[in-house]
């Protein structure tokens, strides 16, 4: 069960719309999202909400990415959440855009922000939420990844983080493995 949902992100308005928050960005889709009370805790924005009679959390790291872990610990600390029960959703440079992919544990793929909880967990032994956002054509990673979206995904965006939000949805009220079959690799747009 998923008691833990973190989504990576950078804070600060010139990071907002960039690839590299696309997980941030998502949580805005949620059906719920509107019944969320954010409030700084953990060196992190959090909320919580009851689905399925259960109570899930939701956070925001407010650490910049590569310092992720620095929020993800301590919050997993205090509701006594374990690695396999936390849900971290991120930008992935190793699926088409469009396409998502449900992850258990396993590589950290060079992600800087899954590098820091892997670290301040001590395990990487946690769920992940891959949201694929391609990689560059030309130019680098780290110019890509801080970009905005061209045209075409800008596009087809909304679509995108609707039907990833009903992936996350759907892993709460059917639980990880029913949702990672249902939804994993599965292009969305």
């Amino acid at each position: 069960m998923i008691k833990l949902i973190v989504g990576l992100g950078n804070p600060g308005t010139e990071y907002e719309r960039t690839r590299h928050n696309i997980a941030w960005q998502l949580f805005e889709k949620l059906s719920f999202y509107n019944r969320l009370n954010w409030r700084e805790k953990y060196k992190g924005l959090m909320s919580d909400i009851s689905i399925e009679g259960e109570k899930t959390v939701l956070l925001k790291p407010q650490t910049f990415m590569n310092l992720s872990g620095e929020s993800v610990q301590p919050c997993a600390k205090f509701f006594k959440i374990l690695p396999e029960e936390i849900l971290v959703v991120h930008d992935e440079l190793d699926l088409d855009f469009g396409t998502i992919a449900f992850k258990s544990g396993g590589g950290l793929a060079g992600h800087n922000g899954l590098k820091s909880i892997n670290q301040l967990l001590g395990t990487n032994n946690f769920k992940r939420l891959r949201l694929g956002i391609g990689r560059p054509v030309h130019g680098n990673v780290s110019s890509y990844v801080l970009s905005s979206y061209d045209n075409d995904e800008s596009i087809a965006f909304d679509t995108y983080m609707e039907k990833a939000g009903d992936a996350i949805e759907s892993c709460l009220k059917i639980g990880f493995e029913k949702a990672a079959n249902r939804y994993s690799k599965k292009k969305l747009v």
